[in-house]
């Protein structure tokens, strides 16, 4: 009897079929958690750092001498290179992403901190305002999009857990910032440049993610870049969301500016107790950041706008009447009611035009950062003239304009992802 031969043998084997090639639908189905985690990260850091400039104001002062207006030209510069830029960042990489333009920002914001720590006279303390808002504009859009890519259907999800390292970032940095730079002078600014290398580093890491799912993005996507509502329809809903966003971002920079002064005045707390309560409210802010985005993949965004913006206004007429405890427990539920706004109003816009998701993420964000700073401008001028207890009480007909949200059009569902 013949042995097998080789070619005999090799035909008997059993055949391991290839493994399945994901289409790009599928590859950008999935939710890629590590990035969004990554992202989230980043987002605290980079919030953290823009949170610091405002934080050692009293500092600046008096080491530079300032008078509240040369304050404020610090603020409008700030404000204006992070909120500003925004959209045309939005624009560019629209048509032509930089998947690294994520680390090259933050090394923008390296830059100004470190120009911060070292500054001597007036015109570079802007310069380094300047620069730490021009890394906050390249970083909000693009980070924006790349949590959608990496969402993998479930966009309200990773809106949320994007944004809410921001707002633990932006609470953290004016506590680091009475730690560590108030006792320690203008200098040891320069300590926090650990986040931002360990910020570049980590964008580093998701630029080369990003670079490598753009193909299979764009080949998923392919064709969803026009909106089947009228052009008309598109614009006037953006205005209810600018004036949803006026609404919010008004409220809270009334809130996150003057609570303190606020609770200092009408129950005689101290500072130190007063502080405490903020960081209470802005733990609440995250929370509901958090919540906000899954809530409106699973009962859609637009209830969730509804919801947020006019069903908090039951407790903000009520919190001008308040006393100390309810006033405490009232600021928790309107913290974490307004603040789930946000992250369904970006979806929801990014759904209603197709193929825009820089541009929408820029105008938004950079939107709500303009209106922060207006805000707080404002309201103060109008603290100086009839108190700041008045202002809380005008201040709480704002989610009002939540009513607006009814006019607001059924936009075309986002895909879901497959289970």
């Amino acid at each position: 009897m013949q042995a097998p031969t080789a070619s005999h043998a090799a035909a008997d084997a059993p055949v391991t079929p290839p493994e399945p090639i994901d289409t790009p639908a599928q590859a950008a189905a999935r939710t890629a958690f590590p990035i969004l985690l990554m992202l989230s990260t980043c987002h605290l850091l980079n919030d953290l750092i823009q949170s610091l400039l405002p934080a050692i104001y009293p500092l600046l002062k008096a080491n530079f001498a300032l008078d509240f207006g040369q304050i404020g030209l610090i603020t409008l510069t700030f404000q204006l290179t992070a909120s500003l830029l925004q959209p045309f960042v939005g624009i560019y990489t629209d048509r032509r992403p930089l998947p690294y333009s994520l680390a090259i920002g933050m090394g923008c914001t390296l830059s100004g901190l470190l120009l911060l720590s070292q500054a001597s006279t007036f015109p570079m303390l802007l310069l380094a305002a300047a620069l730490v808002g021009s890394g906050s504009s390249v970083f909000h859009p693009e980070s924006s999009r790349v949590a959608r890519m990496a969402s993998g259907g479930r966009h309200g999800l990773a809106q949320s857990l994007f944004q809410v390292g921001g707002n633990i970032g932006s609470a953290t940095g004016p506590l680091l910032a009475a730690f560590i730079v108030m006792p320690r002078g203008q200098g040891s600014v320069a300590w926090f440049a650990i986040a931002a290398l360990v910020a570049i580093a980590l964008l580093t890491r998701i630029g080369g993610w990003y670079r490598a799912q753009v193909p299979a993005h764009r080949a998923a996507h392919a064709g969803a870049r026009r909106s089947p509502l009228p052009r008309r329809t598109i614009y006037v809903t953006m205005a209810i969301l600018g004036a949803l966003i006026f609404s919010k971002y008004f409220y809270l920079a009334s809130l996150s500016s003057y609570y303190t002064f606020y609770l200092m005045q009408k129950f005689g707390l101290d500072a130190q107790a007063a502080q405490l309560r903020l960081f209470v409210f802005l733990g609440a802010v995250a929370a509901g950041t958090l919540l906000g985005g899954p809530l409106g993949d699973r009962i859609g965004r637009r209830y969730v706008i509804w919801g947020s913006i006019l069903g908090v206004l039951p407790f903000t007429l009520l919190l001008p009447h308040a006393d100390l405890f309810w006033t405490t427990l009232l600021t928790v539920v309107i913290g974490l009611v307004l603040a789930s706004a946000f992250s369904a109003i970006i979806v929801y816009a990014q759904e209603l035009v197709p193929g825009r998701t820089g541009v929408i993420a820029g105008l938004f964000f950079g939107f709500a950062f303009g209106m922060g700073g207006i805000g707080a401008a404002v309201l103060g001028r109008l603290a100086d003239h009839i108190g700041i207890e008045a202002v809380y009480g005008i201040c709480a007909w704002l989610p009002a304009i939540g009513l607006l949200a009814w006019l607001l059009p059924t936009p075309p569902e986002a895909r879901r992802p497959a289970h």
